[in-house]
């Protein structure tokens, strides 16, 4: 189902159309991929006509192996290729999302690319407006690809203008992890905290049992800060952003819910993990932690303690918990050629399929990105695989400010991190952040967008 505000967030991204295209002059010619794509005639809004293109026996794919699934990919490329006799070439671009974006842009002036590229929720849109991807619709359609048992609300978070420009592939909700054998000692009830109140309880109870031990581990600045604790700021009725409206992220409830977090760091029931906190709590370092479902097969299978999984805890402004979805898709290059374009299609859609995004499913934790994906068996032997799809109901869209705007992730991440690790004054903190987001929205986004 379509949230009111994913429908908001779609109108609003189409109403940028050629006008934010035509500020990336300098980059490759995208006029064309903004107007759509004719499903009918198998050509692509650039012109490219798939109906008479014979696919590329050879196509590179670029990736950061989201969920440590390097084996699973190399096995599913192997099925492809036996399959279609083309070969992929896995390529290892980045650890991270950003690393993978940040080597796909810098490429494009040696023309050096990959031809299928795995983008996240935070940088696809940045690679449109780039013109680094091409419209994904008449490729699929060209490949004879059924694209009809997608979920819909993970699928179009790659719409724009009538077009999609990725597929999902590791997408994801944050969910709860907590320490069974910790609980257990700590004289604690065998389930995940219902409110942040309850994290904070426990938590405290978890410290004082082992004093070597962190209650809750908060994540680092490059541990996508600004994703997972989105959770608690939307508990405490704050948010990054109101579509382009700024003022929510200085406003008293983001104020509160980020001073609730770093007064747990100062009064010692929380931390600042470093590294991945999958790997903090794994380790037996930290008692609870939220954490990407990605992470859960590697969690599982490190962790030498009973795993409990549970959903987000609400705040005190919501009866809930409040879920933002994330994760990543797989883009097209526009620079590749269409005899590897479609080629890329071909692995896209065999990569994603009901089968394959079951298998994926299984071995990392993301979500399965097909209705028509059999996880029962998965589901009968490891319950916790449940929990992520069953927070889809609760899930929200994400702030403009974190997965639109230029920058706007790690603007805010330093800003957490510095509200967590230092004694900075949260609301003057989030002030001076809501004066970066809408100096950046001014000199890149405001006259694109015809703003006031």
């Amino acid at each position: 189902m379509t949230s009111s505000r994913t429908t908001s967030r779609l109108a609003l991204v189409a109403a940028m159309g050629a006008i934010a295209l035509a500020a990336t002059a300098c980059g490759p010619s995208v006029a064309g991929s903004a107007s759509g794509s004719d499903t009918e005639s198998g050509s692509s809004a650039s012109g490219t006509d798939y109906s008479g293109v014979t696919p590329a026996k050879e196509i590179t794919f670029w990736t950061n192996h989201p969920g440590g699934s390097i084996d699973t990919e190399n096995a599913i490329i192997k099925a492809f290729t036996e399959e279609t006799g083309i070969t992929v070439d896995l390529v290892t671009a980045g650890a991270n999302y950003e690393e993978v974006a940040q080597k796909f842009q810098t490429a494009q002036t040696s023309g050096d690319v990959g031809d299928v590229v795995v983008l996240s929720d935070a940088t696809w849109f940045p690679a449109y407006l780039a013109g680094s991807i091409t419209p994904i619709d008449p490729i699929l359609k060209a490949a004879d690809a059924d694209t009809s048992t997608y979920q819909e609300t993970l699928y179009n978070d790659y719409l724009f203008e009538g077009s999609h420009y990725a597929v999902p592939y590791a997408r994801s909700t944050p969910i709860f992890y907590y320490n069974k054998d910790m609980f257990k000692a700590a004289g604690l009830e065998d389930k995940a905290p219902a409110t942040w109140d309850d994290v904070k309880a426990a938590a405290a109870k978890l410290s004082e049992a082992n004093s070597d031990v962190t209650g809750f581990g908060f994540p680092q600045q490059d541990q996508y800060p600004a994703w997972t604790m989105a959770n608690l700021v939307w508990g405490y009725g704050g948010s990054w952003s109101d579509e382009w409206d700024f003022s929510p992220i200085a406003d008293d409830a983001t104020v509160k819910a980020l001073a609730f977090a770093q007064d747990g760091v100062k009064d010692g029931w929380a931390s600042v993990v470093s590294g991945d906190p999958a790997t903090a709590f794994s380790a037996g370092t930290a008692a609870m932690v939220i954490g990407s479902t990605g992470s859960l097969t590697g969690i599982l299978d490190a962790a030498t303690f009973d795993v409990g999984v549970g959903e987000l805890p609400a705040g005190p402004e919501a009866s809930e918990g409040i879920v933002p979805t994330g994760g990543a898709g797989v883009a097209i290059s526009s620079k590749s050629s269409p005899e590897k374009q479609l080629a890329a299609a071909q692995f896209v859609s065999y990569l994603t399929n009901a089968e394959n995004t079951a298998t994926f499913s299984a071995a990392t934790g993301y979500l399965p990105v097909r209705t028509d994906a059999d996880m029962n068996d998965v589901y009968s032997e490891t319950p916790a695989f449940k929990v992520a799809v069953e927070q889809l109901a609760k899930t929200r869209s994400q702030d403009f400010a974190r997965a639109l705007l230029p920058g706007g992730d790690l603007a805010i991440s330093k800003a957490i991190q510095q509200i967590l690790t230092t004694d900075a004054d949260p609301a003057s903190t989030l002030s001076t952040l809501r004066d970066d987001l809408q100096g950046t929205y001014d000199s890149q986004l405001k006259d694109q967008l015809g703003g006031n």
